[in-house]
């Protein structure tokens, strides 16, 4: 019932995740993470929250993404429903994708990042999120945001769109958390949002609050 995509930014340390689905509040469900540990995407038929969670845990203690994944996965007797991506904070990726959730089901590793979905449209929608963020220009945010609507341009979810979410983390700038949570254009709205929250006044707002690497920022 989701796609979902997460990526590290070499050239800005920044984690970035996006995902998409034919349901509600997919930011909620799906996106964690903070620049100390990396990013998770939780999804499936029987999403389960925990999983993102512990998988962050897990990689801030500093296992890798593999062996997180594998570790929050080989213990759930439900994983068969699951789907779980990480990205950790050195740039590692894994994926787990349960045979029992609705086809299409697919993953991709690819260098410094990870694509996933299930109930889509076909198999190829995971690629085409994949090439849609290579072939993307811009920030990481705006990249990430090209991958879902080029999925979504292949079919994306088979039921189609309802909810869309970014998330972008770094040690050196304040995380930015966007979230459609209902919209019957979740894409646009999302752009729209995305314009707003990195231009203006509240960007130059966000620029100055504390982060991982001046926790004592105060207001200019």
């Amino acid at each position: 019932m989701t796609f979902s995509i997460l990526a590290h930014d070499p050239e800005t340390g920044a984690f970035g995740g996006a995902a998409a689905t034919g349901s509600l509040c997919v930011g909620g469900w799906v996106l964690r993470g903070h620049a100390r540990s990396g990013l998770s995407a939780s999804q499936g038929a029987a999403p389960s929250t925990l999983w993102g969670e512990d998988v962050l845990d897990l990689m801030e203690a500093g296992q890798p993404a593999q062996a997180a994944v594998d570790t929050v996965t080989r213990r759930d007797a439900g994983r068969g429903f699951r789907q779980l991506s990480a990205l950790d904070s050195r740039g590692r990726v894994a994926a787990f994708s349960g045979a029992d959730n609705t086809p299409a089901i697919a993953e991709r590793l690819f260098p410094g990042g990870v694509a996933a979905g299930n109930m889509l449209a076909s198999g190829d929608v995971v690629d085409r999120l994949v090439e849609g963020y290579l072939s993307g220009t811009g920030s990481l945010a705006e990249r990430l945001l090209a991958a879902l609507r080029t999925a979504n341009a292949a079919g994306g979810d088979s039921r189609g769109l309802m909810s869309a979410a970014l998330l972008v983390v770094s040690a050196d700038h304040a995380p930015l958390s966007l979230r459609i949570d209902l919209g019957d254009a979740p894409l646009d709205d999302l752009a729209r949002l995305l314009h707003r929250a990195s231009s203006g006044d509240y960007a130059d707002w966000a620029r100055q609050v504390p982060t991982q690497t001046a926790p004592e920022r105060i207001l200019d």
